[in-house]
């Protein structure tokens, strides 16, 4: 039977990327797996981890551990190393034959290549670098009236929709978008590294996930490219998603930048081990690297402390950091919206008040 994308009944399951490289898991997997768990629950239906590459069965396993009710693994030594043409058709083949209703990928620089061409092959939609999932109705509702500014007073919902929301930042962060995919499947989308709690790790739910190997079915004429080589290169990244501190600068260092980003790293360096992080405009402007940004277009972090220096707090950044455990915000301007979230706010000048933070940290921690 051809395959239909949509006659939406007769697809079932959600459906979970698991990247693997040189056979070990990625974070993203375990993050994803455990807001599939979410979704599959409220949709009362199984979670299952598609799992590529050679001689990777025995990872299964840890993929259970954080919420998956079974994995497909696709094992083959053509999977070994990632090809778009190898890993689209195997994807391809086993969402035709098992027809997932939703897959979620990690928007890794793989997840990004890989879900466009899935989706187009399987005929759907695709939502690329998500930051929130609902499939509940009532639950959207909810995250609706904490996250956004909408007046829902007048506003009907069909609270019998059960498709995928798929909310992402649009127009340059500026604006939310939810997005659904009402008319095929599967529900496709990518989503970014970081957004997604990991849930903690369950030896039961190991031991009970199902392990199920799919035929491969790849000949050489499906493969148009092949790896000569890997060559991975040393880069200096700042790791803003695995720190327990982050202090992040803003608009409020352009008077002295240079002095304002070493004031954050010397903060950083008191609390112990931080990093120094910015919000969109410090990398637009080039006083950071992108890889410093925090934000709905940048990384989603959740860290024991985040200082916000100079930030006003703009809600494509808040969503990025709002999670985290204690929120300390520095401002001159006391109606700054990043107070509305922080759990101590300090109005003042930073290049005057960071200083005085910096001693008594140091203080503190002498006096122990």
């Amino acid at each position: 039977m051809a395959f239909n994308s949509a006659d939406i009944n007769a697809f079932k399951d959600i459906w979970v990327f698991c990247e693997q490289r040189n056979g070990e898991l990625m974070n993203t997997d375990f993050e994803l797996i455990s807001e599939g768990r979410k979704l599959a629950d409220e949709r009362g239906s199984q979670l299952v981890g598609i799992l590529l590459g050679h001689n990777v069965e025995g990872l299964a396993k840890e993929l259970g551990g954080y919420g998956a009710d079974k994995v497909i693994v696709c094992d083959d030594p053509e999977l070994e190393v990632y090809t778009t043409d190898a890993y689209t058709k195997v994807i391809c083949d086993a969402a035709m034959d098992l027809k997932p209703e939703v897959i979620l990928l990690g928007a890794s620089n793989i997840g990004r290549d890989l879900g466009p061409r899935c989706a187009a092959r399987l005929n759907t939609g695709l939502t690329a670098d998500c930051t929130h999932l609902d499939i509940d109705m009532d639950k959207y509702v909810n995250f609706l009236e904490t996250s956004s500014t909408l007046d829902l007073s007048n506003t009907k919902f069909n609270m019998e929709d059960v498709n995928l929301k798929m909310t992402r930042p649009a127009f340059g962060g500026h604006l939310m978008a939810t997005i659904i995919c009402p008319r095929f499947r599967p529900c496709m989308s990518t989503v970014r590294p970081g957004v997604m709690k990991k849930a903690p790790f369950s030896q039961e739910r190991a031991d009970a996930c199902v392990v199920e190997k799919y035929p491969v079915a790849l000949a050489k004429d499906d493969i148009k490219t092949q790896v000569l080589d890997v060559v991975k290169e040393a880069k200096q990244i700042v790791d803003l998603i695995g720190a327990d501190v982050i202090v992040s600068v803003g608009r409020g260092i352009g008077k002295d930048i240079q002095k304002g980003i070493e004031l954050a790293g010397q903060l950083a360096d008191a609390f112990g081990g931080g990093v120094v992080g910015g919000s969109r405009v410090t990398i637009d402007s080039g006083w950071l690297s992108a890889d410093h940004q925090v934000g709905q277009t940048g990384k989603t972090v959740h860290p024991k402390v985040y200082v916000a220096l100079g930030i006003s707090g703009a809600i494509q950044h808040k969503a990025g950091m709002q999670d985290s455990e204690l929120i300390i915000a520095v401002n001159k301007d006391e109606t700054a919206p990043i107070f509305e979230i922080a759990d101590y706010g300090i109005t003042g000048d930073l290049f005057k008040v960071v200083p005085l933070m910096i001693d008594a940290i140091k203080a503190a921690r002498e006096s122990k």
